[in-house]
């Protein structure tokens, strides 16, 4: 855009250097610094406004338009690269963004698994606890029972062998048989 305004501003440029030309003819001339010349002499001015108009076209259209043509180009290339780059970092954002939501779900799936073995585990600690208990429970209760039993079985052994101690000793002290 610039550059159109550029090609504007020559062509009015133009237009411009016609009018001031006109004005230095009309000029009176100076004769403040001797030798100074302010306005060359009309001729000279006439043939240079001629050239400088003679030269506007072939220079705007072989140099200027294909300058203006190739800043247009490059302007955009450099736009649709940046939108291009634009558009790649919001797909990256958008990949992070999927990637990230798929780490939390995979973190909190993790989680989650983590909480039930550690839940069986502790279910599977306790029930072998359980189980541990009631079995020592009644192994405790078949040896009450067993030293019981062998308690009643010396108990009545000792009764028998006390009774034949008896015995011997009234025998012994008698000095008879019983």
């Amino acid at each position: 855009m610039l550059e159109r305004a550029t090609v504007r501003a020559i062509g009015e440029t133009g237009r411009t250097a016609l009018l001031l030309a006109a004005l230095l003819i009309l000029a009176q001339p100076s004769h403040a610094a001797g030798d100074l010349v302010l306005v060359p002499s009309p001729p000279l001015l006439v043939a240079l406004i001629v050239l400088f108009a003679l030269l506007v076209l072939p220079v705007n259209t072989l140099v200027f338009k294909p300058i203006f043509k190739i800043l247009d180009e490059r302007e955009a290339r450099t736009t649709g690269t940046r939108e291009q780059a634009e558009q790649i970092e919001r797909d990256a954002q958008e990949i992070l963004d999927r990637y990230e939501a798929s780490v939390q779900a995979v973190r909190a799936e993790a989680e989650q698994t983590r909480r039930a073995a550690l839940e069986a585990a502790r279910s599977d600690s306790q029930g072998t606890a359980n189980d541990a208990r009631a079995e020592a429970e009644r192994e405790i209760e078949q040896a009450r029972n067993q030293i019981g039993n062998e308690f009643e079985a010396a108990r009545t052994a000792l009764r028998s062998q006390s009774q034949d101690l008896a015995r011997q000793a009234a025998s012994s002290v008698l000095g008879r048989v019983l």
